[in-house]
Order: structure tokens, then C-alpha cells, then sequence
């Protein structure tokens, strides 16, 4: 986390309460998980809901599901009989991803599909009103120019970790390839001129890009 852990709190504390699945996803992460950090939380997840319902999507693309917290958050934004493919490279966390779905009553709405997003994302014959991207950090811009054909006129991509606890204001010869990802994605969007974004200090950096 950036922000101190009592301001963090506080945010917290004035957020609406996850509900019950994912109140028990958040638990079952932390419990059974070996990096539960990579969690969207309660904050973040809040907001991603948030933004599906502004946009009321037909079609999203989630690149990394984890345990599918963030894949259920932004499904509550879809316009009725819209989907959301949720890619997610480790296979063994699929029965973990498909118990959550079902809880939450979303097999219809969720797809998951499980292989190297590198991959699937050129296989994929849609077309997408938001995508999020939250998978391999020096992997990045991949992702993103993947996504971009792919993506609508006035669509939204979310991308998680774009401050990297900070990291990223640390000289380039310190950098791990994850950081120099990040960093070298930042600058590659900051440089184009087939979108407009803003960068976002919720939780650890999100990064709200538009096609136009």
C-alpha cells in the first residue's frame, strides 16, 4: 500500500461493505493463497464496479483472474445478457475460480478460459466495451496493444499496479524487469496518441485509459 495504513483505513471504513461472496472470497485468498496481496480488495473492487455500471459494458476482457474477485466486480456492470472473459494462466486455481462464480451466480455472465493471455487475446472474435488488465507486469504493453484492436471506439481499459509501491520513481539501473515493465508501459501510453488516460492512487495505482 502507498497511502498510510490509517488514511487507508479511514477509505475503508467509507466504502459499501463487500457482500457476502466476496466478503468470503477475501477471506478464502488470504487463507489459501500464497500471495493474497494480488487481491483486488474491497476498495478497488468497489471501484471497479462502479466504473462497469457507469459504462454498463455488453463485453469485457479480464487479463488475469486470480482468484476472480475483480472478474465478479466488474461483472455487476454488464448490461443484461452481456459476458465477461476473465483469462487466467494457472490452471490449478480453476476449480478455486469456478466455485466463487457460481456463489456469486455468474456462470452465465462469466467465461474463464485458462492458457497464456499472449496467446488467446489474438483468438478472441470480439469486440470489447472495457478491459482490465492485471496479469504479468513486464508483460504489459503486450497485453495493451493486444487489447487495443480489440477494443471499441470510447472503450475503457483499467490497468491495475501502474505505482508498483512506488517503485517506479526509483533510478532505472535499481529496477527489477517487473518495475521496468510497468515503467516502460506508463511511458508507452503516455506517448500515444490513440488514447487519453488518467492515473489513479487507488490501492496500488490503476490507470483509466479511453480509445478515441
Amino acid at each position: 500500500m502507498i497511502l498510510e495504513k490509517n488514511i487507508e483505513k479511514y477509505i475503508e471504513d467509507n466504502t459499501t461493505d463487500e457482500d457476502d461472496v466476496l466478503k468470503s472470497l477475501n477471506r478464502a485468498t488470504n487463507l489459501k493463497t500464497y500471495y493474497p496481496n494480488m487481491l483486488s480488495g474491497s476498495i478497488q473492487g468497489k471501484f471497479l464496479e462502479m466504473v462497469s455500471h457507469m459504462i454498463h459494458p455488453e463485453k469485457i476482457l479480464e487479463i488475469g483472474t486470480f482468484t476472480g474477485y475483480s472478474a465478479i466486480s466488474l461483472a455487476k456492470g454488464l448490461i443484461k445478457g452481456g459476458k465477461l472473459i476473465t483469462l487466467e494462466v494457472n490452471e490449478e486455481m480453476k476449480s478455486f475460480i469456478r466455485e466463487y462464480i457460481k456463489k456469486a451466480g455468474m456462470e452465465d455472465k462469466i467465461q474463464m478460459i485458462i492458457g497464456d493471455a499472449l496467446d488467446i487475446i489474438p483468438s478472441l472474435d470480439e469486440e470489447f466495451d472495457l478491459v482490465f488488465i492485471d496479469a504479468d507486469k513486464d508483460q504489459y504493453v503486450d497485453y495493451y496493444e493486444l487489447v487495443l484492436g480489440k477494443l471499441k471506439t470510447g472503450g475503457f481499459i483499467l490497468v491495475d499496479n501502474v505505482l508498483w509501491g512506488g517503485k517506479v520513481l526509483e533510478s532505472d539501473s535499481r529496477l527489477d524487469k517487473e518495475t521496468k515493465g510497468i515503467k516502460t508501459f506508463n511511458e508507452h501510453v503516455k506517448n500515444d496518441k490513440r488514447v487519453e488516460q488518467v492515473m489513479l492512487s487507488v490501492r496500488d495505482g490503476l490507470m483509466l485509459i479511453r480509445k478515441v
